[in-house]
């Protein structure tokens, strides 16, 4: 807990005094909190995660610069790491943005007036960020829960359209059972958090690995593998059936047995036809799937040099907007001054070292293989349509590796059990130390995080994902169908779910990091410590990228063809609620408190 005066925003929260807190005994060293902020970040997020989202948001073409927005994402956290860095030196102990953003203001002598507007303003942009997240990582779980469902019940489920019943109710228990942990105080020690960290990051470098002997294995021609309509590797072109319905309508869907196998194409022999696999320019991006409206569309990169150029700078914004959901989490280590050895030395070099080993050796290495990876037999259109596609294509891999698709199912199957995130607990565990008291903090933000699981895959089959008419026909005739799945004219106009969720989240992640190398601008200004480089010019850098995510959410849809307006506008109205609810509460706070918003003199404060 601070040993600062009593913090504002905190107080109105809990609507009770702070209680008093143990002494926390230092035990951690730089070792033990790059640790621990390196789970905060989580790195089995990316197999789950954002793939899909990225290859979804703007459509048709946006995924095509999805490396190259990590790279843009990664210098705008390295920057506001630098920030968090510098600051943590500055103010040691155990800290947070809004504790930062009011001890730069105190130190001023014109600026201090501002200061319970500055603390105020951060700790609730924070919250955008913190209460919000922990929801997207609850449906993300639930579509990965839905995902494995349908690879291991395919009777009941569908892997390729995970049943919204099951995610629903998922989404209500999952929160309320990672909740009970926190509220029981079970925590992973460093020494667990840092195996994790092992497994999963060699699990991913594996699965990298492999991904790029595939393709390096798998030259123009060469016989490949694809996945049938139920998600199954299949190395065999299936036959399709065109009908015509009462309208005329055309349509047209795999051909199946009596027996309901799938009918492949034969050759002149009789035999079956091999799938082969193409990298040819003019199939990398096509024309799309509708003859009568030809649009430029992002299938697969022809080479290596491909997926590391950029291809316009407006794709680049789209893919980073996106991409900052996996790089958010090392700040938090800026709270455990109080367990580290040597707080003013060791934090700032974790916030920095975990970043720079997630992000710039291991997402853009496990970036660069996915990307790779596509081809003709498993695109980025497929992509965007499937809820987990890195487990799709570990699947692939696997079958080619071990040679059988039940050993690719496996191999799939290991990986997303090393790859479970943990995020939602450590996001549970920040808000219990550091708002309400514990109960109340814990048991709200899994309400809060639940209302919101259930809103992220109560509409996941809307918007570019809606399904084909074909796709629905396909799907069991169950319970677990009879809720959620939306006519595809009915779903493409709907917003969807997910893409709002991780917009509203990434838009809080934003405004923080933006506030917090304002703050970093501030409390170094007129400092004995001041440095041009660290203290200006890397702040505005981050400051000004920040800023440009942000922009890019009203200009964005404008800007890139295809790209849909709505779930970046929706999630801006959500950000903007917030903020009027936010100064309305701040306000009629102050009132009802009798504090001035603008403190009149440093005694005041104290």
């Amino acid at each position: 807990m601070l040993n600062s005066d009593r913090d504002f925003l905190h107080e109105n929260l809990r609507g009770m005094p702070e209680t008093p807190t143990t002494q926390t005994k230092p035990t951690l060293g730089l070792t033990g909190l790059t640790v621990n902020a390196m789970a905060l970040i989580a790195p089995g997020a990316f197999l789950w995660l954002t793939f899909a989202q990225q290859c979804l948001y703007g459509q048709p073409m946006a995924a095509i610069g999805m490396w190259f927005g990590i790279i843009l994402a990664l210098l705008l956290c390295l920057a506001t790491a630098m920030s968090y860095a510098e600051l943590s030196k500055l103010y040691p102990g155990a800290g947070s943005s809004y504790f930062f953003a009011e001890q730069a203001f105190l130190s001023k002598s014109k600026a201090f007036k501002f200061a319970r507007i500055a603390k105020f303003a951060v700790g609730w942009a924070s919250h955008l960020y913190y209460w919000v997240y922990p929801g997207v990582m609850v449906a993300v779980t639930a579509i990965l829960v839905g995902y494995l469902a349908g690879q291991l019940l395919p009777s009941v489920f569908s892997s390729a359209v995970p049943s919204p019943l099951l995610m629903v109710l998922f989404s209500i228990v999952f929160p309320f059972f990672v909740a009970w942990i926190a509220y029981s105080g079970v925590n992973a020690s460093t020494g667990v958090n840092l195996a994790i960290n092992v497994i999963q990051i060699s699990a991913l470098i594996v699965f990298t690995v492999i991904a790029i002997a595939y393709r390096v294995n798998h030259v123009e021609g060469s016989k490949g593998i694809t996945l049938n309509p139920d998600g199954v590797p299949v190395t065999k072109v299936i036959a399709t059936t065109t009908t015509k319905d009462d309208k005329g309508v055309e349509s047209t869907a795999p051909t199946k047995d009596k027996d309901g196998n799938y009918v492949f194409e034969k050759n002149a022999d009789g035999t079956d036809k091999d799938y082969t696999l193409t990298y040819a320019v003019d199939q990398a991006v096509s024309k799309g799937s509708d003859p009568k409206n030809p649009t430029d569309t992002f299938q697969f990169h022809p080479n290596a040099a491909s997926v590391i150029a950029p291809h316009g700078f407006s794709f680049v914004l789209v893919q980073a907007c996106i991409a900052i959901l996996i790089l958010v989490g090392f700040e938090s280590v800026t709270s455990m001054g109080e367990e580290a050895k040597n707080a003013k030395r060791d934090i700032p070099r974790a916030v920095l070292l975990s970043l720079v080993i997630q992000g710039a050796f291991c997402y853009l290495f496990e970036y660069f293989g996915a990307n790779y990876f596509l081809n003709s037999g498993y695109t980025a259109v497929t992509a965007s349509a499937s809820p987990a596609p890195i487990g799709d294509m570990m699947q692939i891999v696997g079958t080619w590796v071990f040679g059988s698709a039940q050993a690719g199912w496996w191999f799939m199957v290991i990986q997303a059990l090393t790859g479970r995130d943990d995020e939602l607990a450590g996001n549970l565990g920040v808000l219990h130390t550091q708002n309400l008291t514990p109960h109340r903090a814990i048991w709200t933000l899994a309400v809060i995080s639940a209302v919101i699981g259930i809103f992220g895959v109560l509409f996941y089959f809307c918007g570019g994902a809606a399904l084909s008419a074909d796709t629905i026909k396909g799907l069991p005739q169950n319970l677990w169908y009879s809720f959620g799945i939306w006519p595809h004219d009915t779903g493409a106009a709907i917003p969807q779910s997910l893409l709002i969720i991780t917009l509203t989240s990434n838009f809080g992640t934003f405004l923080l990091y933006m506030m917090t190398c304002i703050t970093a601008i501030i409390a170094f200004r007129e400092h004995h410590t001041f440095h041009g480089f660290k203290h200006v010019v890397i702040p505005v850098f981050g400051l000004l990228a920040n800023l440009l995510c942000m922009l890019f959410y009203l200009v964005g849809p404008f800007s890139v063809a295809g790209m849909s307006f709505k779930e970046p506008y929706i999630a801006l109205g959500i950000a903007g609620l917030w903020g009027i609810y936010g100064a309305v509460f701040f306000l009629g706070g102050s009132k009802k408190k009798s504090k001035s918003v603008l403190i009149e003199s440093i005694a005041a404060k104290a």
